[in-house]
C-alpha cells in the first residue's frame, strides 16, 4: 500500500480514536460523544466546525488559497442496535449498540486527513468535511440537507467511501454509476371476515388471499420488469391469527424492494397496486398497500468516478483498482447527496471477512491496516480536485 508516510506513521493514533468510537457506539441522533470527539479533533487541528445540523451532525470547513472551488468529504458516524459478541478490548461497552458496519473506521479515516491536509495545505480551495448522523436508519443525510447544508456550505461534488469485507485489503473498488440499490418498505394488510376454522365458507379467508396476494407479487412483479435490468421484491413478514380454530379477519405483510434505477421503482410500485386490487376482487377481500420510498439508489457521476479511479490507482496500482464490478442491493443514504451534486462513493477493501467479520454481523470488526490507506485516499482526492493552478 503507497499510503502517505505521514499517515502511516499515524496509524496508532488513528487506530485510538477508531477504538474509542467502536467502544461507545452511538445510534441514530444519539452521537453527542462521538460528534464531540470528532469536533475536538478538528478545533485543535485548526479546523472551523459547525455543529448544529440533523441534531449530531457536524461539518468541518478547512479554506487554502482563494480558489472558489469547493468539495465534500462525508463520513458516516452511528452504530448498530445489534449486541456485539466479539471479546477484543476495543469490543462495545454498550450492550445492544455496536460498530458492525465500520462506520466508526469511516470516522477516523477523514480525521486523519483533515490533520494531514490542515498541516501540509496543499491545495487550493474549500473542504467540508462532513460527518453524519443517522445513516442506518431515517437517512441523515436526507436531513442534513433538507436543513440547508448544501447552501450553507456549497459545494461542487461530494465523495463517500464505504469499507468493504470481501475486497481485500490494499484494494478499491469503483464504479460508473449504480453502486447500491433503493431500500424502498411496504406493507400491506388484507381484510376478509373472521369465522371457525371448521366452516370457512361463512367467512372471507384473509390467510388464502395472503398466501396468493405473496405468489402473485413475487412472479408477477418481475413479468413487468426487463430481465436485463436488477431488482429485488422480498416478502420479510407475514402476520395472521392467534388460534388454530379461528381463521382472523386480517393479515399483515410486509417487505422490501430494491432497484437500481428510478423509473424501476415506479414500475414495481405501479404492478403491485394492480396485483393487490386483483387478488382482493379474486378472494373478495379488500386489500390495502403501503409503498413507501426509502433511500433512493447511489448513483455515481462519470468525471467524479474517473477522478477517484485515478487517486486510488495512484495509491494501490491499477491493477488492485476494481472498476464496475457488480453493485450491491444494499442500500446507502450517500445517495441523497449524489441526487443534489455530482460525485463518487467508493468501496474500499475491509478484508476477506474471516470469522464472521461482515458487515451487519455481531463479530464483524473494521480492519486497522486501511486506516492510513483510506486517510491517504481522502487527502490525496482533496489535494487532486483541488490542486494549485
Amino acid at each position: 500500500m503507497e499510503t502517505i508516510p505521514a499517515l502511516l506513521k499515524n496509524r496508532s493514533r488513528l487506530s485510538a480514536w477508531r477504538h474509542d468510537l467502536h467502544a461507545h457506539p452511538e445510534l441514530a441522533f444519539e452521537e453527542r460523544r462521538t460528534a464531540d470527539l470528532v469536533a475536538s479533533i478538528l478545533t485543535l487541528a485548526g479546523i472551523e466546525v459547525h455543529r448544529d445540523m440533523a441534531e449530531t451532525g457536524l461539518v468541518g470547513v478547512l479554506k487554502v488559497g482563494s480558489s472558489q472551488r469547493s468539495i465534500g468529504l462525508r463520513a458516516d458516524m452511528d452504530a448498530l442496535p445489534l449486541h456485539e459478541q466479539n471479546s477484543f478490548p476495543h469490543r462495545s461497552q454498550h450492550d445492544g449498540g455496536m460498530h458492525a458496519c465500520g462506520h466508526d473506521g469511516h470516522t477516523a479515516m477523514p480525521l486523519g486527513a483533515a490533520e494531514y491536509l490542515a498541516e501540509t495545505r496543499q491545495f487550493d480551495g474549500t473542504i467540508h468535511f462532513i460527518f453524519q448522523p443517522a445513516e442506518e436508519t431515517v437517512g441523515g443525510a436526507r436531513i442534513m440537507i433538507e436543513e440547508g447544508l448544501l447552501e450553507r456550505f456549497p459545494m461542487d461534488s461530494v465523495y463517500g467511501m464505504h469499507n468493504w469485507p470481501g475486497l481485500p485489503a490494499g484494494q478499491f473498488a469503483v464504479h460508473s454509476g449504480p453502486v447500491m440499490a433503493c431500500a424502498d418498505q411496504f406493507d400491506i394488510v388484507v381484510r376478509g371476515h373472521g369465522a371457525h376454522a371448521a366452516m370457512p365458507h361463512q367467512g372471507r379467508d384473509p390467510v388464502l388471499a395472503g398466501a396468493a396476494l405473496i405468489q402473485a407479487l413475487q412472479s408477477r412483479v418481475s413479468r413487468d420488469i426487463d430481465p436485463l435490468d436488477s431488482m429485488v421484491l422480498s416478502i420479510t413478514r407475514f402476520q395472521a391469527g392467534e388460534a388454530y380454530n379461528i381463521i382472523p379477519d386480517e393479515v399483515r405483510i410486509g417487505g422490501t424492494l430494491r432497484a437500481f434505477r428510478n423509473d424501476l421503482r415506479d414500475t414495481a410500485e405501479a404492478a403491485m397496486e394492480r396485483i393487490c386490487n386483483g387478488i382482493g376482487a379474486t378472494y373478495g377481500v379488500k386489500i390495502g398497500l403501503d409503498y413507501r420510498r426509502g433511500y433512493p439508489p447511489t448513483v455515481n457521476s462519470a468525471a467524479e468516478v474517473e477522478a477517484c479511479r485515478r487517486v486510488a490507482a495512484s495509491l494501490v496500482g491499477e491493477v488492485n483498482v476494481h472498476v464496475d464490478p457488480k453493485p450491491s442491493m444494499g442500500a446507502d443514504d450517500f445517495a441523497y447527496f449524489l441526487h443534489e451534486r455530482s460525485g463518487c462513493y467508493v468501496w474500499i477493501g475491509n478484508g476477506l471477512g474471516e470469522g464472521g467479520c461482515l458487515l451487519h454481523n455481531p463479530r464483524y470488526d473494521f480492519n486497522d491496516d486501511i486506516l492510513a490507506l483510506g486517510a491517504s485516499y481522502w487527502a490525496r482526492l482533496a489535494e487532486q480536485l483541488l490542486a494549485a493552478t
